[in-house]
């Protein structure tokens, strides 16, 4: 049992890993929270009487009425690790491995944190925003008790940059076959559209926030604007001490050029990752090493 915990330990805090790290918290929660509902029922409360479960709903979940907003200020940030049920869960975490492995393959993995944070932000964004203000929703006075839960909005974030970033990129689906990103991610973008009139109009909303999210994200970093690197760098401790060498080595790997980076990653989004020359793929790897 201990060699699991550091194995999981390992994974999650020392493998330098993101994708291990966002799937690790998501699990985690949904199992404090679930398994201990389940021993308090089991246990004390008798079936589908969790306190744990109330308080969790009332608490962490994220609400569109802003009198309540204004006083779980927290939520838009918690609800985007909390999960309804385990088919809730398992999809959105395998659509986090999945695509997050092709967007750290080509943009290293510095960003996928603050991807999946923004997108989950956006996604809470559009949906309080839409609630309150689109009137098929104010008269229904549907914000009133209305509550979203789920990292769907922060997957499609990192969904949709993917696709965004290498739109040509081809997967193989079963009973599909073989499909462009861009195909994919456009019949998701549909139904999560047609949803909006549905049962579940807040979740779908949210999805189509994040999705924005990731979708403007690559365009700006194409252009030179990297907003989740701008972040980080703030918080970066530069250190005083400068350290001057002369490596006469002339072939020592250097750092491709930013404006190298941003032609070639507009290159991928205009006519996908084939089309790329193997100078270009050589420093598309050498940026992708640098960053990880």
């Amino acid at each position: 049992m201990s060699t699991l915990w550091q194995n999981i330990q390992y994974k999650m805090l020392r493998s330098g890993n993101k994708l291990n790290l966002l799937i690790g918290i998501n699990v985690i929660v949904y199992l404090l929270i679930n398994v201990s509902a389940i021993l308090e029922q089991l246990l004390f409360r008798g079936f589908g009487n969790s306190a744990i479960l109330v308080y969790t709903n009332e608490y962490l979940l994220l609400p569109a009425y802003p009198p309540k907003l204004l006083t779980h200020f927290w939520t838009p940030l918690t609800y985007m690790f909390m999960h309804a049920g385990i088919l809730h869960i398992l999809f959105n975490m395998l659509w986090l491995y999945w695509m997050g492995q092709i967007f750290e393959e080509y943009l290293g993995n510095k960003r996928t944190i603050g991807l999946y944070i923004m997108g989950g932000l956006a996604g809470a964004l559009a949906y309080v925003l839409c609630l309150n203000f689109i009137p098929a929703f104010t008269s229904s006075n549907a914000a009133v008790g209305s509550t979203i839960v789920g990292a769907s909005a922060s997957v499609m974030a990192i969904v949709v940059a993917t696709a965004t970033l290498l739109p040509n990129y081809t997967i193989s689906l079963i009973l599909f076959g073989p499909v462009k990103l861009k195909w994919l991610v456009f019949v998701i973008l549909v139904i999560d559209f047609l949803g909006i009139v549905g049962p579940n109009a807040g979740g779908e909303i949210a999805h189509l926030g994040g999705a924005l999210l990731g979708f403007i994200y690559i365009k700006q970093l194409q252009k030179g604007h990297d907003w989740i690197g701008g972040i980080s760098s703030i918080f970066t401790s530069r250190s005083k001490l400068k350290v001057v060498t002369k490596n006469s080595n002339k072939n020592s790997v250097e750092r491709p050029r930013q404006e190298d980076i941003d032609r070639i990653l507009d290159k991928i989004s205009q006519t996908g990752y084939e089309s790329l020359s193997k100078q270009e793929k050589e420093i598309l790897f050498r940026a992708s090493n640098n960053e990880s």
